[in-house]
């Protein structure tokens, strides 16, 4: 579920005309490390895991459609955001590519 998931992302963002083509390759080299930061995470906290993929899929949904709607956008780089925040110390690198996606997707528009 969590390839799927991470897969449908990358196409969407691939797909996506309203993230500029300098966004759009940072967007998915961070997609990578979270994939791969993700991995590591699901050995260990399956749900966690999955819980993180679906926030992340939410907040790059909300970056990616048209019309944006702020407050949407904002709660849910919010709720992303929070659900690393207790990885902090055990998963660090985790946080440190959430928070970049966080930044990137917030100078994207939303």
């Amino acid at each position: 579920m969590l390839d799927e998931t991470l897969a449908k992302l990358e196409t969407n963002i691939r797909a996506s005309d309203a993230i500029q083509a300098d966004k759009k390759a940072e967007l998915l080299r961070l997609l990578a490390s979270l994939k791969s930061e993700i991995a590591t995470l699901a050995h260990t906290h399956v749900e966690h895991a999955e819980s993180v993929i679906g926030l992340a899929e939410r907040s790059m949904h909300e970056a990616i459609r048209q019309p944006q709607d702020p407050q949407l956008a904002a709660s849910a780089l919010q709720e992303l955001a929070a659900s690393v925040a207790e990885l902090e110390v055990s998963h660090p690198q985790l946080v440190n590519v959430v928070n970049a996606i966080s930044v990137l997707l917030a100078n994207i528009g939303i």
